[in-house]
This record gives structure tokens, C-alpha cells and sequence, in this order.
């Protein structure tokens, strides 16, 4: 595996683990409750614009994932769309780079 690869990886399995650790402690603090988290992320300007920032980037990566996979058949790499919107784009980002960059045989 390439050094390029091995960063890949490595950042996507920080993109999953960092923001979980946050996401879990948050849970533990507040109860198990999707809509007060959501609520939470809208507490003012700031955490919405970073919101809509992150939004907006998944939804970019998403699209580039689907237009790509559906020309490289790469199929594989269709994992870093649920990757990113049930972890997030930190994950979701490196993962599909990750993938993207394996030989293709």
C-alpha cells in the first residue's frame, strides 16, 4: 500500500473516531435524543453556519462519489456515502479517497 494510501486510511479512521468520541460523550450527557443533538447544533449562528458548511459539503462529496463510481464501476467506493452521512465528512471524504486510489483490476 502506497504512504498516500496509508494517510487516506489513517485520516478517515480519525474522521470516525474524533467526532464519535464528542458525539458519545454529548449522548452520555444528554440522553439518547437525535432532535435535541440537532437542536444542539442550531444553538446559534456560528454552530449553524458550520451546519450548513458541513451539509453542503457532504452533499457535494455525494454527488462527485455517484458520478464517479458510475464511470470508474469502482462500486466499492459507494461505502463513503453512508460513511459520510452517518459519521460525517471527515470520514467520509478520506474513505472514498481511500478507495478511489486502490488499483482497479
Amino acid at each position: 500500500m502506497s504512504p498516500v494510501r496509508m494517510i487516506y486510511l489513517g485520516l478517515a479512521v480519525w474522521g470516525a473516531i474524533h467526532p464519535m468520541y464528542y458525539f458519545i460523550s454529548w449522548f452520555n450527557a444528554n440522553g439518547y435524543d437525535i432532535m435535541a443533538m440537532v437542536d444542539a447544533w442550531h444553538v446559534n449562528a456560528a454552530t449553524s453556519g458550520l451546519v450548513w458548511d458541513l451539509t453542503i459539503a457532504a452533499i457535494a462529496l455525494t454527488v462527485f462519489v455517484v458520478a464517479e463510481v458510475s464511470v470508474r464501476r469502482n462500486w466499492l467506493a459507494l461505502l463513503a456515502i453512508p460513511a459520510t452521512f452517518c459519521i460525517g465528512v471527515s470520514c467520509g471524504l478520506p474513505l472514498y479517497l481511500f478507495l478511489r486510489s486502490r488499483p482497479i483490476v
